[in-house]
């Protein structure tokens, strides 16, 4: 199908949700299996997250990431699913690479995987950490132990970790980046899984973080596919929405990652711009990944 009857299919979606949440036009099929985060409806949202699936089902969104096991009935009433869990019982910022807390990591992971197979979840999202003085190859190192411990747990529940990567390059604002991050540059996460060499060990691309610290999207996205089990999206510089008001053609990217042998979720991670609306720039972003 024609970028421009995509395009189309999305105007009409855009009006359609003019009239409201439940009366959303029909989407048009995409090779990308797409999904949202909540932050895409602002940072103070005023709808129940109830609300939000009944407007995001319709326009073909397959599930939420980072979403509590307590709300997934209500995915699962709108015909979705969780995306990426979170393990909320590990801190993010020691993440994978400092040793003492490897037992806790690993324990929190064996609960986890419990009640992702119980509740039909799969992918557990996982941070490398900050060095916190230790050099890029002990943090490696440290990682690759940490995940070779955690493979045959995930192996045997069906779990997979995505580890993503995450820029530290943009001062002090928590909402564009993080500070001291080991999985930063894009080839120290490829080198701790290879080594791990495990199916269910693989990475998180963010498509933002990746633009700032190395750039060649596309190439890296196609050399190292098979390393990859979910993506994120974002613009930049700003992480708002993926339109022409970014440096990143998100069109090409989506085309792409519908040309490869990937069969994980590309979800929305991008931050509402104060004053647009929630619904046109959800709508858009879909059919700019609609590839």
């Amino acid at each position: 199908m024609q970028r421009r009857t995509l395009l189309g299919a999305a105007a009409g979606a855009v009006a359609a949700g003019a009239l409201g949440p439940m009366a959303q036009a029909a989407p048009t099929p995409s090779r990308i299996k797409q999904g949202l985060w909540k932050i895409n409806f602002g940072a103070a949202p005023k709808m129940t997250f109830d609300e939000m699936c009944a407007f995001a089902a319709p326009l073909g969104v397959k599930g939420f990431d980072i979403i509590g096991p307590e709300e997934w009935p209500i995915l699962r009433k709108h015909g979705m699913q969780p995306l990426l869990v979170r393990p909320d019982g590990i801190d993010y910022l020691t993440g994978a690479i400092h040793p003492e807390a490897h037992d806790k990591v690993v324990h929190e992971m064996g609960l986890l995987t419990e009640v992702c197979k119980k509740g039909g979840a799969k992918l557990i999202a996982l941070n490398a950490g900050e060095l916190r003085g230790l050099s890029y190859k002990a943090a490696a190192d440290n990682a690759v132990a940490l995940l070779k411990r955690l493979a045959p747990i995930m192996e045997a529940s069906g779990c997979e970790i995505s580890m993503e990567n995450v820029n530290d390059r943009r001062g002090d604002d928590a909402d564009l980046a993080r500070k001291d991050m080991a999985f930063g540059h894009w080839d120290w996460g490829l080198e701790v899984v290879s080594r791990v060499n495990s199916p269910n060990i693989r990475l998180l691309c963010d498509i933002y973080h990746l633009q700032i610290m190395d750039g060649d999207v596309s190439w890296r996205l196609k050399r190292d596919i098979n390393w990859i089990n979910h993506m994120h999206v974002a613009g930049v510089p700003t992480r708002k929405e993926i339109d022409a008001g970014q440096e990143l053609n998100f069109r090409y990217i989506a085309g792409v990652i519908a040309s490869l042998p990937y069969e994980g979720y590309v979800c929305h991670e991008w931050r509402l711009t104060p004053g647009r609306d929630y619904k046109k720039s959800i709508a858009e972003a879909l059919a700019i990944m609609n590839a």
